[in-house]
């Protein structure tokens, strides 16, 4: 039986009843506070203080205060209608090594952030990893070295048996793609390595690590918590129609998508992305039981969207474009297809210069659910980025932005009227906060954020938002 005929829609655009309006944010983007209570550098601590690695040398050592705000961040989510609030664990707030016991006040503070969330109504929804890697086990050898897999299970089951009796909605990984091809490959993210062997090795390793925690997770939780991990999974297009603009297709899906998809859903990775990396390395590092570890049963499969990815095969002796469509590195983050390029369509651009396509996110949405239609989805991410203007009255308003969630919930809506078992939609970002490499120069949030003062204001996007999730009703955007 198909979503569509458990949960009915109506003409309205109406969405089903029990569907989750949320926002998301991650540790080191908000949190601060990156030396109190125990909290000891992660690769983004280091990373981010290190000349010439972050816009203008921002750092997350203050981020947005959430650490000492979280409860007029809870009272902002109330306000604005949500009824669920994905965060991250900062590993190093936890667990300062990366190994052995750990540390209470760091836990205390995601008990008290869980216990405002629950009085205010909010289901928590918790992400064990969002690129946090405590730095000594970075300087073990970090994602690359099997041990990190086997450290991040220890973790897991840490805050498992500190947060199982309040969190039902577990995530293991915030788009490992990330963290091992922007990581390790072309080192625009923490640690910053560029090493296409290292980052195939991180990408195992990352598998392997969710197989290890989701298996610790179940054997530390109630029996009704619900797992899953979070994919940024690539809709890939070819720029043509030809056959080596398809093939080039093929195979950023097999390093984009189906590295992941393979062994976490179907128990091995793609032949064909083992012939096509062959050049980089012999995956000697896989052994017995790895896939079959890292393809533990999920519950839900998490997908964050933001914009699509268009290919071309680059003819022998041509240049190559330098967009690589993440960061214009002078090193990939795509082992195993020198050859391909990355374009941009023409059309809308949000800040960070990505086009604007909801047809995209339905699409993906789309073909996930035909391949594995007994598997749940939720969008854990997806927002826009814009240049925002304060108004003499201290307001925002952002037209654009809403005009972007709102073609994209359309997107959703569409999915969910064709039978797709959506459950849920969570904004990025719910404040506007440290984005990485581009440390405080991209704004993603609902929610305003003074960097002087700290003062959080609402954007006229957060009120519209804010009406559609008390209603589950699309209505057209205002501003406001």
């Amino acid at each position: 039986m198909t979503a569509s005929e458990t949960r009915p829609l109506t003409a309205t655009r109406s969405f089903p009843s029990d569907f989750l309006w949320g926002a998301a944010t991650a540790a080191y983007q908000i949190e601060g506070a990156a030396a109190e209570d125990g909290r000891t550098p992660s690769i983004w601590d280091t990373f981010s203080h290190t000349p010439g690695k972050v816009f203008e040398g921002h750092t997350g050592d203050v981020a947005v205060d959430h650490y000492h705000r979280f409860r007029e961040d809870v009272r902002i989510m109330s306000e604005l209608g949500l009824n669920a609030y994905r965060f991250s664990v900062s590993w190093s707030r936890v667990q300062p090594t990366g190994r052995g016991p750990a540390v209470q006040k760091g836990l205390d503070f995601y008990r008290s952030l869980v216990d405002e969330l629950l009085a205010a109504g909010i289901e928590p929804a918790l992400t064990l990893y969002h690129w946090d890697l405590p730095q000594e086990l970075e300087d073990a050898g970090g994602w690359p070295e099997r041990s990190t897999a086997e450290r991040f299970a220890e973790y897991a089951g840490i805050v498992a048996d500190a947060l199982g009796d309040r969190v039902t909605r577990w995530t293991t990984l915030n788009e490992p793609w990330c963290s091992a091809f922007l990581g390790y490959g072309s080192g625009v993210h923490a640690p910053g390595r560029t090493d296409p062997v290292a980052s195939l090795r991180a990408a195992h390793h990352l598998n392997l690590g969710h197989g290890l925690a989701v298996r610790a997770l179940r054997s530390a939780l109630p029996a009704d918590r619900q797992l899953s991990v979070s994919l940024n999974l690539h809709e890939v297009r070819p720029l043509t129609g030809s056959a080596e603009d398809r093939d080039a297709a093929r195979r950023i899906d097999a390093v984009g998508n189906r590295i992941w998809l393979g062994p976490m859903l179907e128990g091995a990775y793609p032949e064909d992305l083992i012939r096509d990396t062959a050049r980089v390395t012999d995956w000697s590092f896989v052994k017995d039981g790895d896939t079959a570890t890292a393809g533990q049963p999920l519950d839900l499969l998490a997908i964050n969207y933001y914009t699509p990815t268009l290919v071309s095969r680059v003819p022998e002796g041509a240049e190559k474009p330098q967009d690589d469509g993440h960061g214009n590195s002078d090193h990939s983050p795509w082992p195993g297809a020198d050859d391909v390029a990355f374009h941009r369509a023409p059309g809308e651009r949000t800040a960070m210069g990505w086009p604007v396509d909801a047809s995209a996110l339905y699409d993906l949405l789309t073909r996930v659910s035909a391949a594995h239609p007994e598997l749940p989805l939720v969008i854990s991410e997806n927002g826009a980025a814009y240049e925002d203007v304060v108004g003499p009255d201290g307001s925002v308003h952002d037209p654009e932005r809403a005009a972007y969630v709102h073609a994209h919930l359309e997107a959703v809506h569409r999915a969910l009227s064709d039978g797709v078992d959506v459950r849920g939609y969570f904004l990025w970002s719910l404040l506007d906060n440290f984005e990485w490499a581009y440390g405080y120069a991209k704004r993603f949030g609902a929610v305003r954020v003074d960097y002087d003062t700290l003062e959080r204001t609402p954007k006229s996007s957060a009120r519209w938002y804010a009406r559609v999730a008390r209603s589950g009703e699309l209505h057209a955007p205002d501003g406001g």
